[in-house]
């Protein structure tokens, strides 16, 4: 009788990848009656909807508008 499972299965190695960089806090800022929101949000969603800040531009992460910085 043949042996059952053949050749063993080579195992994939993953590599876990580390994420650095500044946590997204929060959005509002919250001083007596007023909230003041400290990023843009979307003009084409509405407000609610904020803007990802990026070293070269904003970005809605909803519908993928997006604004560019000039450079200087």
């Amino acid at each position: 009788m043949a042996k059952k499972g053949g050749k063993p299965k080579d195992k994939k190695v993953v590599q876990k990848v580390k994420k650095e960089g500044k946590k997204q806090g929060n959005l509002y800022e919250i001083s007596g009656d007023t909230i003041k929101r400290k990023n843009m949000s979307c003009p084409k969603c509405g407000p609610g909807v904020f803007l990802g800040k990026h070293k070269d531009r904003v970005v809605c992460g909803s519908c993928g508008y997006a604004e560019y910085s000039k450079k200087e």
